[in-house]
């Protein structure tokens, strides 16, 4: 991320403040609270900004500790920032996968078995990468096997990066699935479509709250152009570059978790909201706030919208696709409770009683809204929690990447020339910050499938190439105009607002688009990912 791990932090007697970057507050507020030896009440984090986190500020970290016992040890307030090297060498990162994947299908093209194992390196006792999950959920099949091993490595810690377990997991099974739609003389997409499944591949009485995947591949398919992909490889050629097409399934899990808001509205009409949920730039204080002016029936100018702080009420905060959809029933719950409030102070039923335009209206009879705070401000807090929803629904956001890459016939260099992404992710919140997550996903998915790749001194346990010099990422040259479309649906069953997180289904399924893509456009697979150019300089067709 741009912004490194920074933290300030003060002592007040046994209490502890930090001014720091951090995605989920409580799980922040409970691990360094166990780590100082105090109770989480005593620890207050403030975070309203967020310069990027993508899982690697999910909760606590070198800088938030020792900030917190420099400052008690000094007595005064302390400031660390960490150096770019160190957030590699000092943090935690995505940890590397061996995959194996083995597909058996009957020749109508219909999956009859799936194996997927997969090995990744932590420490002693860490997470393993849990990249079968998407695989345990995207297609059907009677026979399956999934599995996931550890291997102990004296690295830094290997932990959640941006959509962890599916995006590295599809960067392994999508691409198995081209190689069986080929070896099928199936085409890739329609070989997906007739693998499809309304109900959990593993347990049959568990339907999807809502499935569009086939509307995704359609869809996807039309506008792409995809009738014109050549199905022999090597056969397009635009100069000195091979031209090829290829496309992946995209799934991440959505859930939601119990969340809550305070509303307040004073004298003039003014709503202020809060809530504990963070903002990597991901647009939450604009969701926050659309969701409580459309409540209320206040224009969104007079809603201020306050985040980041965990003395407020409690989210699931950023991470983990949860936080949009949550906090969003957080703030309705506790709106709804604002407006019995208000439908009471005013005498009107609030069964009956429409907000709209700042007033409440019930029949012939209107008031102003902020009437109702004309002998102190109005106060509601309130929760929403989801019981059992997990356990009766399969809750996933879905969707296709297509792509067509150039690459050249006498260097091997590789250039994506188009994507599209359709996704499926419930109701869409605000289409403009949706966008921005979904095509910094495959901003995201296009360095996983080209150039990122972290080199280990294995002398020393160390990553060398620990800055943005030598770990290369995508810049504005190397990414051309990327499309992202959503299917106008809601998830009936998910939340009252029938929403879904989707920044992380921007990323699942585009390294595994880009490398199908290479393979159409050259006829050389490349299974090892990034896909550089000693990886097929030598295999690509004959040069005329």
């Amino acid at each position: 991320m741009m912004e490194p791990h920074a933290t300030i932090a003060t002592w007040d007697g046994d209490r502890v403040t930090c001014w720091t970057s951090i995605q989920q507050m409580n799980w922040g507020t409970r691990d360094l609270g166990l780590i100082l030896g105090i109770p989480r009440e005593n620890v207050r984090l403030i975070s309203p900004f967020i310069g990027g986190g993508f899982g690697g500020k999910g909760t606590v970290q070198s800088d938030l500790v020792l900030a917190a016992v420099a400052a008690r040890m000094v007595r005064r307030p302390v400031k660390i920032a960490l150096q770019r090297p160190m957030m590699f060498n000092n943090t935690i990162h995505r940890p590397k996968t061996i995959q194996r994947i083995r597909l058996g299908a009957s020749r109508d093209g219909k999956l009859t078995a799936v194996g997927h194992e997969s090995w990744s390196g932590n420490l002693a006792g860490g997470r393993t990468e849990p990249t079968t999950l998407s695989t345990r959920s995207l297609y059907a099949g009677a026979n399956r096997m999934t599995a996931v091993r550890l291997a102990t490595l004296d690295l830094a810690e290997g932990n959640a990066m941006r959509a962890p377990g599916e995006a590295p997991g599809l960067m392994a099974l999508e691409i198995a699935m081209d190689e069986m739609a080929e070896k099928l003389g199936m085409d890739p997409v329609e070989f997906r479509i007739l693998n499809d499944t309304q109900v959990d591949p593993e347990n049959a009485d568990r339907p999807f709250s809502s499935r569009p995947f086939v509307e995704c591949l359609r869809t996807g398919a039309e506008r792409f152009g995809w009738s014109m992909r050549k199905t022999e490889t090597g056969q397009v050629r635009d100069g000195d570059w091979l031209i090829g097409m290829g496309m992946a399934g995209a799934i991440r899990g959505a859930p939601i978790s119990k969340a809550g808001a305070r509303v307040r509205l004073d004298r003039q009409g003014m709503l202020t909201v809060e809530t504990d949920m963070t903002d990597l730039g991901t647009g939450s204080y604009t969701i926050v706030q659309q969701t409580a002016a459309e409540m209320m029936g206040l224009p969104i100018e007079r809603v201020v919208a306050k985040l980041g702080d965990s003395s407020f009420p409690e989210t699931p905060g950023s991470g983990g696709q949860q936080g949009a959809p949550s906090v969003t029933a957080g703030v309705y719950a506790a709106c709804t409770k604002l407006r019995a409030a208000v439908a009471q102070r005013l005498g009107f039923n609030a069964a009956e009683a429409e907000f709209v335009g700042g007033e409440v209206r019930s029949g012939n009879r209107r008031a102003l809204l902020a009437s109702a705070a004309a002998d102190g401000d109005l106060v509601a807090e309130d929760t929403m929690e989801f019981g059992d929803l997990a356990k009766r629904f399969a809750i996933q956001t879905l969707g296709a990447h297509f792509s067509e890459v150039g690459v050249d016939v006498y260097t091997g260099e590789i250039r994506v020339r188009r994507m599209l992404a359709v996704c499926a992710a419930g109701r869409i919140l605000n289409p403009k910050t949706a966008r921005s997550q979904v095509i910094g996903g495959m901003t995201m998915g296009i360095g996983a499938a080209l150039m990122e790749e972290m080199v280990v001194d294995k002398r020393s346990g160390f990553f060398v190439n620990h800055d943005l010099a030598g770990y290369e990422v995508p810049v504005h040259a190397d990414i051309p105009h990327l499309e992202a479309v959503f299917l106008d649906e809601v998830d009936p069953a998910i939340s009252p607002v029938k929403a879904k997180g989707v920044g992380e289904l921007g990323l699942t399924g585009v390294a595994p688009a880009v490398a199908n893509a290479v393979y159409n456009a050259t006829g050389v697979r490349v299974r090892q990912y990034p896909i550089t150019l000693e990886k097929l300089l030598d295999r690509l067709p004959h040069r005329e």
